[in-house]
């Protein structure tokens, strides 16, 4: 009897994180148990299509946030494909370069139910879903209508889709910047040490 060898299975989770916060985390670990995954790779963008970058904190500083926030969980991992990178990054090549890097990984993509919604305007979808699995965050049960769009996205790319059930937590990273500006607290809205990290560097003054 011949022992198969089963690949790792890595989850991906993009996003500026400006700031991470407590919603991220969960998420993050949410889907690692959920889906038996290996290892949750947070990924911050770099130039990304969708957002001027004017508009976001520096690479560097956000990479720093989400390091403090993650190094007490070994099953979270810092990648800087993207924020090391001078090129627009898009995920279909962001995607390529994981599996340049892990051979043989089976990777799961993290994204929230409202990235569904636009993901045909993403560019090369179909290579998307080719290269990874989704797992789409949905905090409330829509019923049909995120059926219907998990169904819509199979049919058009051939997806690998799955519905990952996480708990609402209403929290964001404008809401978080905009109290800072103001003035208020973000106590139990993110990790101590990236609240003192973000008041050392006195980030979202102004």
């Amino acid at each position: 009897m011949t022992n198969t060898i089963q690949p790792r299975k890595l989850g991906i989770m993009g996003g500026t994180f400006d700031p991470i916060h407590y919603g991220h985390l969960l998420l993050a670990q949410n889907a690692a148990e959920e889906f038996d995954l290996d290892q949750v790779f947070f990924l911050p963008t770099g130039k990304s299509p969708h957002k001027a970058n004017s508009q976001v904190t520096r690479p560097d500083i956000r990479c720093k946030m989400v390091g403090l926030a993650i190094s007490d969980n070994p099953k979270f991992e810092l990648s800087m494909i993207e924020s090391q990178s001078t090129d627009v990054n898009y995920t279909y090549l962001t995607l390529q370069k994981f599996h340049q890097i892990y051979p043989g990984t089976k990777f799961y993509f993290i994204m929230g139910e409202d990235s569904l919604d636009d993901f045909k305007n993403w560019k090369n979808p179909k290579e998307i879903c080719r290269l990874a699995s989704l797992l789409v965050a949905v905090r409330n049960d829509l019923g049909n209508t995120i059926q219907r769009k998990v169904l819509n996205t199979v049919n058009d790319y051939s997806a690998d889709i799955h519905i990952l059930h996480t708990p609402n937590v209403s929290i964001s990273s404008r809401e978080i910047r905009k109290r800072i500006q103001l003035g208020k607290t973000v106590q139990y809205m993110l990790p101590k040490e990236v609240e003192t990290f973000i008041r050392m560097n006195s980030l979202y003054l102004g």
